[in-house]
């Protein structure tokens, strides 16, 4: 028998009790404490009879040493700073998408926990599904060949963001799905986003985001708050065949096509090619159902047992924001392709985010 690991979840609100519930169920994993700054919060997420400890100060919790990770889930602002607190004080952490609210901190996240060699997790938790968790097998099996393109949808009626556009809301599912899924992970030539606010909301309400990629395919993102009718779904297009996920189809979310187009040899006028279609079946594999952060529960303690790097690590959570920082500049720019660099200089906080968490 292994002994399970020990973990605190920082943040009661919207998706701590989600981590707290996951952490609690999984054999990976005895729950220590919950800490917020609203105790009766944060009780409500232990319930009244729990041994699990309720804190309200994350100094103190850190400075616990019967706490070998803990998770945050806590506004994006306080991530880099409780991130790297935690690390300092020789914890593994896991965080809330997005690993940061700007690439300079993440950056300095993910190379303080590889100074420290400490475990360092995004919870990017559809890459944790069983459908995604499918398709990733059957891309790294050669299942669909080369990569061709990609093509993404996630539009839905509201919720309207006060705060951000509709690409940091929406998109960062899609480019984290995106990142697990590519070979190498998402590393595109340039971004070109483009963006519109036809109901004066003063941002991107409606969003279309192309990524080049340096083996030649392309990926496209198109994210809506304003559509009427809800769309869930990926194509992946492939050499030999392409997947379809459609997440709003609960019979079969994912079909396999053995379809496409093949290239042969050239007309005798060698200005146009040989083109043939092959139309075979279409199948839909099987998926294992298990609770997506569950799943990424049980991955954070292998990887701290095994002292690998998770499977969505620091560095995967960089890219995604990396993408999402370009395609700031690419709207701000009128759409026009954007490198990736990674070099967006660093924005000013008013307040210190340890301080209203304290």
């Amino acid at each position: 028998m292994v002994e399970p690991l020990r973990a605190a979840v920082i943040g009661a609100g919207y998706w701590g009790p989600n981590l707290a519930r996951n952490f609690r169920s999984s054999a990976d994993w005895d729950l220590v404490a919950v800490c917020d700054l609203d105790a009766e919060r944060a009780r409500k997420v232990v319930g009244r009879r729990s041994t699990v400890e309720v804190m309200t100060s994350t100094a103190e919790l850190l400075a616990r040493d019967d706490i070998d990770a803990v998770a945050i889930a806590t506004p994006a602002h306080t991530h880099a700073p409780l991130a790297l607190a935690a690390l300092e004080a020789g914890k593994h952490v896991l965080v809330e998408k997005p690993l940061a609210d700007r690439g300079t901190a993440a950056r300095q996240m993910v190379a303080r926990a590889d100074e420290l060699g400490l475990t360092l997790m995004v919870d990017h938790t559809f890459c944790y599904t069983g459908v995604v968790l499918k398709m990733r097998e059957l891309i790294e099996t050669g299942a669909l060949g080369d990569i061709h393109f990609v093509d993404s949808v996630r539009i839905n009626l509201g919720l309207v963001q006060p705060d951000v556009d509709v690409f940091w809301d929406l998109a960062p599912h899609d480019l984290s799905i995106l990142d697990f899924l590519l070979p190498g992970g998402l590393r595109p030539t340039g971004v070109a986003a483009q963006g519109a606010d036809p109901i004066g909301a003063g941002q991107s309400c409606v969003g279309y985001l192309t990524l080049p990629l340096a083996s030649g395919a392309i990926a496209h993102v198109h994210v809506n708050w304003l559509s009427p009718t809800k769309i869930r779904q990926m194509v992946v297009g492939g050499s030999k065949r392409t997947l379809v996920w459609d997440d709003l189809a609960p019979q079969q979310r994912l079909t396999v096509y053995d379809r496409g187009v093949e290239l042969g040899q050239p007309l005798p006028d060698k200005r146009t090619a040989n083109i043939s279609y092959r139309l075979g079946d279409a199948w839909a594999p099987a998926i294992a159902e298990k609770e997506a952060l569950g799943v990424m529960v049980s991955e954070l303690a292998a990887a701290i047992r095994e002292g690998r790097p998770p499977r969505t690590d620091g560095a995967a959570g960089l890219r995604v924001l990396d993408v999402l920082e370009s395609v700031s500049l690419s709207l701000a720019d009128g759409g026009r392709l954007t490198p990736v660099s990674g070099d967006t200089p660093a924005t000013t906080s008013s307040s210190d985010p340890m301080e209203t968490l304290a």
